[in-house]
């Protein structure tokens, strides 16, 4: 038996590259997966490339700073592929630029998209979980939350209320069988670290000092996170609740 078989996944921002590479291992194992997105053409895209390989996805176009956009997703969800046993909040927005030159209207949207946005699933998604006496959260922060970030100071302080977040949120819904877990990805190819290139000025001399502060010596890839989201996601993890695990080829080494 696959580990997913007769669960029901929401992944958000699933049509990007770590979303849509997590959504495809949750169908791979079985899982029936909500690709949540922004952009209905990307979740799309990722859904029928599960249905391709005989899993079962449905695109579900989500705005997650919207509650009512929000509501409507998760009950769409529940009305196909029935009540959701696994969240996973992934979709994040970043705006590379040292903190004096941001402006406010830019702190807004990192904080929507950032935090309020997975605040939104929880608050829409938890009462259901609690109701039946289970399920599994795992919230996709950053290394930035864990040990800063130059240039990403917005952003970084949002990942960081995350990880404090969950872990309250994880001693207030234990005694409903709810585990909530965080997985921070380091520098991972993706078209988020791409903006992040390009605003450094010098993409390459970028690229180069990451790789060689990383120990395992090479930036991440969007495969290399669903791994570590499907652990905390599964049964294996049944005893794991509150936990921040960096997924960043050693980048950081966190006690």
């Amino acid at each position: 038996m696959k580990r997913f078989e007769h669960k029901t996944i929401v992944v958000t921002g699933g049509g990007g590259g770590i979303g849509g590479a997590t959504c495809r291992r949750f169908g791979q194992e079985g899982g029936r997966v909500a690709v949540f997105d922004l952009n209905l053409e990307a979740a799309e895209k990722v859904a029928a490339q599960i249905r391709a390989e005989g899993g079962a996805a449905q695109a579900v176009r989500c705005d997650i700073t919207d509650r009512d956009s929000v509501d409507a997703a998760v009950a769409a969800t529940e009305a196909q592929l029935g009540p959701i046993d696994v969240l996973v909040n992934n979709a994040g927005w970043d705006v590379f630029k040292p903190f004096t030159k941001t402006e406010p209207a830019q702190w807004d949207k990192l904080i929507a998209i950032n935090l309020v946005g997975a605040l939104n699933l929880h608050h829409a998604v938890l009462p259901g979980m609690a109701a039946r006496k289970a399920g599994r959260v795992v919230n996709i922060a950053s290394d930035a939350a864990r040990v800063g970030s130059s240039g990403e100071a917005v952003y970084a302080a949002c990942k960081g209320g995350l990880v404090a977040f969950s872990k309250t949120i994880a001693r207030e819904h234990a005694r409903h069988g709810i585990t909530v877990n965080v997985v921070c990805p380091g520098p991972t190819d993706t078209a988020l670290f791409a903006d992040y290139k390009e605003g450094a000025g010098n993409p390459e001399k970028l690229m180069e000092a990451f790789t060689r502060s990383i120990p395992l010596g090479r930036i991440g890839q969007p495969a290399d996170l669903p791994g570590a989201i499907a652990f905390f996601a599964s049964e294996d993890a049944a005893y794991v609740t509150g936990q921040v695990l960096s997924v960043s080829g050693g980048l950081t080494m966190n006690g």
